[in-house]
C-alpha cells in the first residue's frame, strides 16, 4: 500500500524559504567559525559534545540499520505468508472498539464512512461498539449505514461514555463483548474516533494473525491529515517518519514499545482477559513519594505492558497505513500546544517503563529491555550538548556557539536524510524541529520525571494523580522542583569540571584571593612568587588562569624562571568576563614580553584570543590571552636599586 495522497506537509513556497534560510546560516557559521575551534584547547567542547553525541547517533544508526533491515529483508517475507494465509482463512469473528469524544461531525462522517467500507470489503462478520459521547455521533453513523445499506455482515452497538476518560469506556465496551463469548480466532480491532482507515487496511493487516500463532498484537504506519500551518503539518510527520523508524526496529525482536492507541489489534481472547480488562481500566503505579496513584490517559502502554509480560509477540505493519485527523489543542500556538502533547505522550512513556525494565530481558528480549533502559538515559545525554555549548560559549569563547550550530547542521542534517530515505520524502523544516523535538523533549522528559503523578488531557479536559488536599498536592510540587533542580545541577557540575571551562582555583588563586580578601582596589599586588610557583609546578601543557583584579610582576619572576626547565605551563590565561586581569608590568619584564604585533610592548597592550602576547626567556615562549599588560616602575625594585651601600 502507499502512502494516502492527501497526507498534511509544507507548502513549497515555505521549503524554499527555508532552504534560503539554512544556507545564509550555514554561511554565517562557516565565516564566523573561530580559528581555534580545532586545537588542543577546544578538546573538552568536542569531547562533551562530540564523544557523547557519538555514542548517542552509533546507537540512532543500531536502530536505523536494524529499521532497514527489517524493511527490506524480513518483512516481505512476513508479507509474503501472511498474504498467503489470507487466502486460506479469516477469523471467523470481527470486534470494532472506536472511542470518539467530541469529534467534529464532518470528520465523524468521513471516520466511519471509511470504516464501514473497509468492514464490507473485508466480509467477515463483525460488532462495530461505537463508544461516542453525543447523541450527534449516534446520527452520524446511522447516516453512514443509511448510505452503505445497512450491510449484512456489520452490527452496530452504542456505548455512551462516562466522561471520566478514554479508559474506562474502552473497559466497558470489552466487557461487553466478552459477554457475547467471541468464537475462537476472533480478532479485536481498538481505534480513535478521528482515525480513517485506508484502502485495505484490515485485508492486509489482519492476516498476519492467520500467519503467525504467536502474535499477540499489531499496529500500522501512520500519517496525518493536519488542520494548521505548515510547521505543525512537517512537525507531525516527522513524529511518524520516527515512529516508522523506531518501530521498524523493534519489529526485528519481535516486540514494540507501545501499541498505538489510534489502529492496533489485538486477539480476541486476549483483550477478554479479566486481569488485561482491569489493567484498562484502573492501571496505576505504587510511588515512594507519590503513593498509588490511578493513569488518566495511556491504555496504549496499558495494553502493550499486559502483552508483554505474558511474553506474547507484536509486529509494526509498514506498508499498512492509517490516517490521523490532527490538531494542536490550540492552532494559533505552537510551542505551547506541542508542549501539552508532549508531556502528556513522555509522561505515559515514564509512568510504564519503570516496571517494564523491571521486568528484565527475558519476555522482551535484551534489546528490546535497552531501548527501555535507553529511554531513561537519552533524556539527560541529549541535555549535554546544549549545555556545554552554553558553557564553552559563555565562559571560554563566544564564538563557539557558531561551531556548535555547525555541528546541529551537520548531525541533524544526517539524520532526517536517513528518515526521509525510509520514509519516502524530506523537508528542509526537519531539521529544526528534530532538533526542537530532541532537546525541548528532553527537557520535558526530566521534568514529568519527577512530576509523573500529574496528568492532563487537554481534548477531554480532565486531570489527575495529585492529592485532593492542597498543601500535600503544593508540597508534592515543591519536592519534585527541589529533587529537579538538584539532578540537573549534578549534571551541570559534572560538565563544568570536565570541561573546565570554571576550573576550580589553584593554589595562586587561593593565595591572592586571601592575602587580598577580594576587595576591590585598584592597588596592584605583587604576585611573583605566587606565579612563580605555578608556572613551575603544572603538569606539562597546563594553563594557569588568573582571576581578575590588577597585579604587579618585577624581575623577581624571571629569576626564577630562567632556570632549564622550570616552565611547565603552556599559556597564561586571564578572565574572560565582567572583570578583566591587568598585569602591571616592571620594565625590566616588559623587555621579554613580546606584544600582540609580535614587538616589545612600549607601554599598554591587550592581548586577546585572537592577538595574544608572549612570554619569552631564551628557548621558551609562554603565551599571555585576555591579559591587559601595563609597563610601569615597580617602587620596591626603585628603591633596592638606589639604595646606597
Amino acid at each position: 500500500m502507499n502512502p494516502p495522497l492527501d497526507r498534511a506537509v509544507a507548502s513549497r513556497v515555505t521549503e524554499i524559504t527555508t532552504l534560503i534560510l539554512v544556507l545564509a546560516l550555514l554561511v554565517v557559521v562557516i565565516v564566523e567559525l573561530p580559528r581555534e575551534v580545532f586545537s588542543a584547547e577546544s578538546k573538552s567542547f568536542f569531547f562533551a559534545i562530540g564523544a557523547v553525541g557519538a555514542w548517542r547517533y552509533s546507537w540512532w544508526l543500531v536502530q536505523a540499520l536494524r529499521s532497514v533491515w527489517y524493511n527490506r529483508r524480513l518483512f516481505p517475507r512476513l508479507r509474503a505468508e501472511a498474504d498467503a494465509a489470507a487466502e486460506v482463512s479469516r477469523p471467523p469473528e470481527l470486534y470494532v472498539l472506536c472511542t470518539s469524544f467530541r469529534i467534529d461531525p464532518e470528520v465523524n462522517f468521513r471516520v466511519y464512512d471509511a470504516l464501514v467500507r473497509e468492514l464490507v470489503d473485508y466480509g467477515v462478520p463483525t460488532t462495530l461498539f461505537a463508544s461516542i459521547s453525543d447523541r450527534t455521533d449516534v446520527d452520524v453513523i446511522t447516516h453512514v449505514m443509511d448510505d452503505h445499506g445497512w450491510p449484512g455482515n456489520v452490527e452496530v452497538r452504542y456505548m455512551f461514555q462516562k466522561g471520566d476518560g478514554k479508559r474506562s469506556a474502552m473497559a466497558e465496551v470489552l466487557r461487553a463483548i466478552s459477554r457475547r463469548l467471541p468464537a475462537p480466532g476472533a480478532l479485536l480491532v481498538s481505534m480513535d474516533g478521528d482515525i480513517r482507515l485506508e484502502p485495505g487496511t484490515l485485508k492486509h493487516s489482519l492476516s498476519f494473525f492467520q500467519a503467525d500463532a504467536d502474535l499477540g498484537a499489531l499496529t500500522t504506519n501512520n500519517s496525518a491529515i493536519v488542520t494548521g500551518g505548515d510547521a505543525t503539518r512537517e512537525w507531525y510527520d516527522l513524529r511518524y517518519a520516527q515512529r516508522h523508524l523506531v518501530m521498524s526496529s523493534l519489529s526485528v525482536s519481535n516486540r514494540l514499545l507501545v501499541l498505538t492507541g489510534r489502529y492496533s489489534a489485538f486477539r480476541a481472547d486476549l483483550a477478554m482477559q479479566p486481569d488485561f480488562i482491569d489493567l484498562v481500566e484502573n492501571d496505576q503505579v505504587e510511588h515512594w513519594r507519590f503513593g498509588r496513584f490511578k493513569f488518566l490517559s495511556g491504555d496504549d502502554k496499558s495494553t502493550w505492558y499486559w502483552l508483554l509480560k505474558n511474553g506474547w509477540r507484536m509486529r509494526y505493519i509498514p506498508d499498512v497505513y492509517v490516517s490521523g485527523f490532527e490538531e494542536l489543542p490550540d492552532r494559533r500556538r505552537f510551542f505551547a500546544s506541542t508542549t501539552d502533547l508532549m508531556r502528556r505522550w513522555y509522561g505515559n512513556m515514564l509512568r510504564t517503563s519503570n516496571r517494564a525494565i523491571a521486568l528484565g530481558p527475558r519476555p522482551m528480549g535484551m534489546f528490546a529491555w535497552w531501548s527501555l533502559v535507553d529511554q531513561r538515559l537519552s533524556m539527560w545525554t541529549t541535555l549535554i550538548g546544549p549545555t556545554v555549548a552554553i558553557l564553552v560559549t559563555l565562559f571560554v569563547r563566544p564564538s563557539f556557539i557558531f561551531a556548535y550550530l555547525l555541528w546541529i547542521l551537520f548531525t541533524r542534517g544526517i539524520a532526517t536524510l536517513i528518515l526521509a530515505w525510509q520514509r519516502g520524502r524530506y523537508s528542509l523544516l526537519w531539521i529544526p524541529l528534530i532538533y526542537y523535538n530532541q532537546v525541548w523533549g528532553a527537557i520535558l522528559k526530566t521534568y514529568v520525571s519527577f512530576r509523573f503523578n500529574r496528568q492532563k488531557w487537554s481534548r477531554q479536559g480532565i486531570s489527575a494523580g495529585e492529592p485532593d488536599d492542597p498543601l500535600a498536592a503544593r508540597r508534592q510540587r515543591h519536592m519534585g522542583h527541589v529533587l529537579h533542580g538538584f539532578a540537573y545541577g549534578v549534571l551541570l557540575f559534572v560538565l563544568i569540571l570536565t570541561t573546565g571551562v570554571l576550573a576550580p582555583p589553584d593554589r595562586m588563586s587561593l593565595s591572592i584571593a586571601r592575602d587580598t580578601g577580594v576587595t576591590g582596589s585598584e592597588t596592584p599586588e605583587n604576585v611573583n612568587r605566587w606565579l612563580s610557583q605555578v608556572i613551575t609546578t603544572l603538569p606539562d601543557g597546563g594553563t594557569v588562569r588568573l582571576p581578575a583584579g590588577s597585579f604587579r610582576v618585577n624581575e623577581a619572576l624571571l629569576d626564577t624562571l630562567k632556570a632549564p626547565d622550570a616552565i611547565r605551563a603552556e599559556r597564561i590565561d586571564g578572565a574572560n568576563g565582567s572583570r578583566s586581569t591587568t598585569l602591571a608590568l616592571s620594565p625590566g619584564v616588559a623587555e621579554h614580553i613580546e606584544g600582540p604585533n609580535g614587538t616589545a610592548i612600549d607601554e599598554m597592550a591587550v592581548c586577546t584570543p585572537e592577538a595574544s602576547c608572549a612570554l619569552t626567556l631564551d628557548q621558551h615562549r609562554l603565551p599571555l590571552v585576555n591579559v591587559r599588560l601595563r609597563v610601569e616602575a615597580d617602587p620596591i625594585m626603585e628603591a633596592v636599586a638606589t639604595a646606597g651601600p
